[in-house]
């Protein structure tokens, strides 16, 4: 079983992905750290986040067993990552490794914004998550707060916009639900409640026909 989440940042698609792995037995890939560690190892490099060609190799190049790093988490490299999502090559490098963990075997639970469009289109359970955009910036706020980050909720607020325009309006695989992808708005729920209402609609859509 593929399970495709897709969603805006800090509507909490993360975590349900997470919980959904576990309550499942599955493997789980949050493929925006891809697109972190890709910009991460670019700012540590020195290499410009307008150079495709190099960007690309290092995508191509990436050791998948960092991506629990930390640093992966901060706001500096978000934005960094969001920067070079725009470009072709890079997508296109990290593209089929994307494909190849959602098709081992016995399936997988990938999150991102573009997995039930573009990577796993043809994947058995999507959704999308997504919540209001002054609750997922005091989310967000919070959660850079708590890491040392003094940046202002409004000044969240308004990066949160950016991030939202520049993601959708990409000319390549932008952010966006995908035509059967059933929605969960968390703007009013608790974690717990999003998460049980996630695996609510998994168990709907993967019931066997009678």
């Amino acid at each position: 079983m593929i399970i495709a989440i897709d969603g805006t940042l800090a509507s909490g698609k993360g975590t349900i992905a997470r919980r959904l792995a576990v309550h499942y037995g599955l493997p789980h890939l949050d493929t925006g750290l891809l697109y972190r560690a890709t910009g991460l190892a670019a700012l540590k490099r020195g290499v410009s986040l307008d150079d495709e060609a190099a960007l690309a190799a290092l995508a191509s190049g990436l050791d998948w067993a960092r991506l629990d790093d930390p640093h992966l988490r901060s706001g500096e490299v978000g934005a960094a990552a969001s920067q070079i999502a725009i470009f072709p090559k890079v997508r296109a490098a990290l593209l089929q490794a994307q494909r190849d963990f959602a098709h081992q075997p016995g399936g997988a639970v990938l999150d991102g914004r573009d997995i039930g469009t573009v990577v796993c289109p043809a994947a058995d359970i999507k959704l999308w998550i997504d919540a209001a955009i002054d609750v997922r910036a005091g989310r967000r706020w919070r959660e850079l707060r708590d890491q040392g980050n003094p940046l202002s909720l409004e000044d969240m607020l308004d990066q949160l916009r950016e991030r939202d325009a520049r993601d959708r309006s990409r000319s390549e695989a932008p952010m966006q639900r995908a035509a059967d992808a059933r929605l969960i708005d968390t703007t009013d729920l608790t974690i717990d409640a999003a998460v049980d209402k996630a695996v609510e609609v998994v168990e709907s859509l993967n019931r066997p026909t009678p």
